[in-house]
């Protein structure tokens, strides 16, 4: 499975609708720790595919959502279940760091 991109027009469907719980990376271009977790967040999407969805989604391509879910440094990864937001953590961790932060 691979990951989503989030935008704002599907983060609605994808994230807050969706039916299993959804992990969202929040990050940018430019950020260097976002593109260092890049391969754990695929990992993790690998590995949980059948228990939970992986997103990304590019705050500066949608600042609104970013400033909605209060995250002010990325990268930011938060857990949603059925629409909201159960779990969060940010900044650079390993895979199974990453994992239990999030109580996945």
């Amino acid at each position: 499975m691979s990951v989503i991109k989030l935008t704002n027009q599907n983060f609605e469907e994808e994230v807050l609708k969706s039916n299993i719980p959804v992990l969202v990376d929040f990050w940018a271009e430019w950020c260097n720790p976002c593109k260092m977790m890049a391969p754990t967040v695929d990992t993790i999407g690998e590995e949980l595919k059948d228990k939970i969805k992986v997103a990304k989604i590019n705050i500066d391509e949608a600042p609104e959502i970013a400033e909605q879910y209060g995250v002010m440094s990325i990268p930011t990864f938060k857990l949603f279940k059925n629409g909201q937001e159960t779990a969060s953590t940010v900044g650079v961790q390993d895979k199974n760091e990453l994992i239990r932060n999030l109580g996945l």
